[in-house]
């Protein structure tokens, strides 16, 4: 596909009333997250597979030497404040560290950032579900938070000092020996009395205040006030809860160093249920986007500025596939940040099938699952994992979790610790090979690539875009900034060739029916043949973009292709229609010396491949130098067309037509929409149109009449990579008219146009005619798969037809039809027109809604460095002045400057 002639710039501004929609992907497309350490989710196949174990199993390995840091994140938890997953790691990591005291300190921390009102009122009041226990008084003054132990100095739990958050904070065992009245609380030797306090941030992470557990504030609230207007229903609530203590080790911290341990709950709700259900009831609804901005800002605060080593592990909640507050799963909800994945795996009966469902749910998203981790549960589950892993994910098997907790799973973590050394080592050697790749691959991609339309001489080493992964409209691009990588996402803001519909869900949906159809089909042959994904795919084409007019559909691979074979299918129909041949004379023993042309307009483009470059107007990329055999087999016309121009659509007339005097009233148009009505055709322009063409047609024929107009191909009103031109559909339409008026057949190049791309399902819509033949590839499969079809009606069809097969269309390629592009093809075109999917289409008038905001484009087109300015359906395309071939990046940015600026003005006149 060649890139536009002129310098273009897509915008990425939307329409003020899809907001909701747009926040996420503005989020999307600015954000960065660290790759400077290792960062993993912890799925797993069903609740209760211990994947917290696994996680406070890893803090333990990670944690043996000094001078690291361990991040645990739980971003949804339910059943809080009793259950608390972090306050587990947290805990039982203290516990371990107690029994395998090493030589250097941890700073150990626990916090939760936001809860559900219900849960918060748990939190800050002591819980309403946990009984009172008369051996814990919080009585006024200053309640210093304690660690208590057993006689035998086991640690059984972390005590706030205060009744509320003893009682009903953070599922702490009962011990009827703890007391939060004045005086003293027995503490560990190891433990740092002087760093034992409870601090309040807010939901930021800034530090608010320090609370040493007054009762005042331990039941009012955390820097809360007591009124009566203090609440705790509905909603999330910031809690800002944040606990810390120094684990000390056999010698001093200063001399040994120490490491750090970080657990954070991101948001809390208090039933014991799925997110998606306690989100509603308790009407603490969290959105994907909130969440995963969260879950960045804390991914920022805690890594990006870490020196030392650095490990972070993220804990989903339930399985793969349970639903998150706002009703995504939660294997979609994570898939922007696509973070390498240890699943958890069931090693009980029936656990090998729940394991291997999950881990295709996760591969199927493009999700890295790097290990599996399962308990035994005598049942050897493991065999048949791995032999389905073909070797290629390592298993890994836990020792048998006891039933009765005694020493609180001490002994169990210190059997199994050589397997988290060991899931430990794969997941540092996983994160190694995967940095090393990303930065190999420039150098790499340098050496062995031939990119396409591309000086490499141009082009270097640091220059090249390491592409990661795709969600939905956005890249995830690899790069190092100031020797910090990053996975930094990035709007794909030509849609990659303009092949994609920016959709992360129907992304997802074509990866798993194209997985259907590779193992239902793999690949068959087309001719005589027929199966279901290429006969539903026709249908659909018939009934949709061909409706009225198309019967038969040629399948091909690209775009190019497709342009090849309509040129076959109207030259064949010209010649039958003017009787030059006949169906008793096949074309190999006929020698005719008609010379045959195609009418085509100036600066359009039809692919890259010889036949359709002969159609194509002379320009750097049909000369000499590129193409030696370009002739040119055409005649070119210098199309009017239509842009806003300093807040103002213009018309702009070549030369030609300018000369003919055109009314003044022609050349302006105060709305879009006045562009494209068929009024028009009534106009002096439209007779001015039509002399033009008419006289044009009649001098290419020469006197002996060898040389003949025998198709019109046109891209039907936006030339999309000669330079995003919107040409006057009037003009177009009076061209195709009279193109038929001589029997001359009509080519539709919709590769760019079609399928919803300027608004409607085929460009028809806009120029008010429809073709003999059109052309139709790129969105046609949502942009996952090649394929391309040639729509034709049944008169071009029917010049095909005849006794001898040398009679028939002999082109074709050896995918011709595949099943997995015709599967994606079903799935997108259904996808692009149900409104229920497709949220910008207005079902009634099979239309898009506006999605660019009519005052931000023309205040847009009123910048001086803007040239012009078109906006149709999902198109949005500005020109810009500039100067020299390297100008345009920095005008670029200035403009996007200035762009700013103007949306930041006109939502302050909206909110005034």
């Amino acid at each position: 596909m060649s890139p536009p002639t002129s310098t273009l710039f897509a915008a990425v501004l939307r329409c003020h009333h899809h907001r909701n929609h747009h926040h996420l992907r503005r989020f999307i497309s600015t954000y960065s997250l660290p790759l400077s350490h290792p960062i993993y989710t912890i799925w797993a196949a069903n609740t209760s597979l211990g994947k917290t174990l696994v996680s406070a199993g890893l803090s333990t390995s990670y944690l043996s030497s000094p001078h690291r840091k361990f991040l645990y994140l739980k971003p949804l938890q339910t059943g809080f404040p009793i259950d608390s997953d972090s306050l587990f790691v947290y805990s039982k990591f203290g516990e371990f560290f107690a029994r395998n005291r090493p030589e250097f300190s941890v700073f150990a921390s626990n916090h939760v950032l936001k809860a559900s009102g219900l849960a918060s009122k748990d939190v800050f009041r002591g819980g309403s579900d946990v009984e009172r226990d008369e051996n814990v008084s919080c009585r006024n003054g200053v309640v210093k938070k304690s660690e208590f132990f057993l006689s035998n100095s086991e640690m059984k739990g972390s005590v706030l000092g205060s009744e509320g958050l003893v009682r009903g904070g953070f599922g702490v065992e009962r011990d009827d020996n703890v007391s939060c009245g004045n005086g003293a609380v027995k503490k560990s030797e190891f433990f740092d009395s002087n760093r034992a306090e409870l601090s309040v941030f807010d939901a930021d992470c800034e530090l608010k205040g320090s609370v040493l557990g007054s009762e005042g504030l331990v039941r009012g609230g955390f820097g809360v006030e007591r009124d009566g207007n203090v609440s705790f229903g509905n909603g999330v609530v910031n809690v800002g809860l944040y606990e810390e203590r120094r684990l000390q080790g056999t010698e001093n911290w200063e001399m040994k160093g120490y490491s750090k341990l970080v657990c954070k709950t991101m948001y809390g709700w208090k039933e014991a249920l799925s997110p998606h259900l306690v989100a509603e009831r308790e009407n603490a609804r969290v959105e994907d986007d909130e969440l995963l901005g969260m879950l960045k800002g804390c991914l920022g605060i805690e890594l990006e500025s870490e020196k030392g080593g650095a490990f972070c592990v993220i804990e989903t909640a339930g399985g793969v596939a349970s639903p998150g507050p706002s009703g995504s799963l939660q294997c979609d909800l994570y898939r922007p940040f696509r973070f390498p994945a240890i699943l958890v795996g069931d090693g009980r009966l029936g656990g090998i099938s729940a394991t291997i469902s999950a881990y295709e749910s996760l591969k199927l998203r493009g999700y890295d699952v790097v290990a599996v981790v399962i308990e035994d549960h005598g049942l050897v589950n493991e065999g048949p994992l791995s032999s389905y892993l073909r070797r290629r994910v390592p298993v890994l098997v836990l020792p048998p979790i006891p039933k009765e907790m005694s020493n609180n799973l001490m002994e169990w973590f210190q059997e199994a610790l050589s397997t988290f050394h060991s899931l430990e080592e794969i997941m540092q050697s996983a994160f190694v090979e995967r940095t090393s790749r990303l930065h190999d691959m420039p150098r790499k991609a340098h050496d062995f690539f031939w990119w396409p339309f591309t000086q490499h001489k141009l082009v270097p080493e640091e220059n090249v875009t390491v592409i990661d992964s795709r969600c939905g409209e956005n890249f995830a691009v690899h790069k190092v900034n100031n020797n910090v990588d990053l996975i930094t996402q990035q709007f794909d803001a030509c849609a990659s060739w303009w092949t994609q519909g920016p959709d992360a869900t129907l992304q997802i949906e074509l990866a798993r029916d194209m997985g259907y159809a590779t193992a239902r089909y793999g690949h068959v042959m087309f001719p005589e043949n027929v199966y279901e994904p290429a006969l539903e795919c026709a249908e659909l084409l018939l009934e949709g973009v061909g409706k009225g007019w198309a019967s038969r559909v040629y399948f091909s691979d690209n775009g190019s292709t497709a342009i090849e074979i309509a040129l076959k299918m109207a030259l064949r129909k010209f010649l039958f229609d003017h009787k030059i041949v006949s169906d008793d004379l096949v074309a190999e023993n006929s020698e005719s010396h008609v010379d045959l042309k195609v009418l085509a307009l100036r600066g359009s483009y039809h692919g890259d491949t010889l036949g359709a470059m002969e159609a194509q107007a002379p320009s750097p990329y049909t000369g000499f130098y590129q193409q030696p055999w370009y002739k040119g087999r055409g005649h070119f016309l210098d199309p009017p067309t239509v842009a806003m121009c300093h807040g103002v659509w213009k018309l702009s007339l070549p030369q030609e037509i300018e000369t003919q005097n055109p009314s003044l009233e022609d050349f302006t148009f105060s709305l879009r929409e006045n562009i494209f009505k068929e009024s028009r055709d009534t106009s002096n322009l439209a007779d001015i149109y039509h002399s033009y063409i008419w006289k044009t047609l009649h001098l290419i024929i020469d006197s002996s009449g060898s040389t003949r107009i025998g198709a019109l191909i046109i891209e039907p009103v936006i030339h999309g990579a000669g330079g995003m031109e919107m040409v006057d559909p009037l003009f177009q339409r009076v061209l195709v008219k009279e193109c038929r008026n001589q029997k001359i057949p009509v080519i539709f190049d919709e590769v760019f146009t079609g399928f919803w791309r300027l608004g409607a399902e085929s460009a028809t819509e806009f120029i008010r005619c429809k073709p003999d033949i059109a052309c139709f590839a790129k969105l046609m499969t949502g942009g996952i798969v090649p394929l391309a079809v040639t729509l034709a009606s049944e008169a071009v069809f029917e010049a095909f037809v005849g006794d001898s097969k040398l009679q028939a269309l002999l082109h074709g390629h050896s995918y011709t039809a595949h099943a997995l592009g015709c599967t994606a093809a079903v799935k997108s075109i259904k996808w692009f027109k149900d409104s229920k999917t497709n949220h910008n289409l207005i079902s009634e008038a099979m239309l898009l809604r506006e999605l660019w905001d009519p005052d931000l484009v023309r205040q847009i087109s009123l910048l001086p460095a803007v040239h012009r300015v078109v906006v149709l359906g999902t198109l949005c395309a500005l020109e810009l002045q500039a100067e020299g071939s390297n100008a345009g990046r920095a005008l670029f940015g200035q403009v996007l400057v200035e762009v700013e600026k103007t949306r930041i003005w006109l939502n302050q006149q909206v909110k005034v």
